[in-house]
């Protein structure tokens, strides 16, 4: 596959169960990279649970934490796009 989408929910108990060492984010981040996937889009899900809303701050703290992760797997930071992502409003 060319491309695969990580769903990441930004909620904070949703987010450090996911990202810790045998989470989910971990475990679907790393198979992608193991089938060869070139390009990852992160969708950080879940934008309006944050508080405040929408929270830029907390958006760019997700990026730098799931960003550093990816970079130890093996993909290159700086392709990895990265989409906040609202299915309630």
């Amino acid at each position: 596959a060319g491309c695969a989408v990580l769903i990441v929910a930004a909620g904070v108990r949703e987010f450090s169960a996911s990202i810790s060492k045998n989470g989910q984010t971990h475990e679907h981040a790393l198979l992608a990279y193991t089938l060869r996937v070139q390009q990852l889009i992160v969708g950080v899900n879940q934008m309006d649970c944050s508080e405040p809303l929408y929270c830029q701050k907390i958006y760019k703290e997700f990026i730098k934490e799931v960003g550093s992760y990816v970079k130890k797997i093996g993909y290159n930071r700086h392709t990895v796009v990265f989409v906040p992502v609202s299915g309630w409003n």
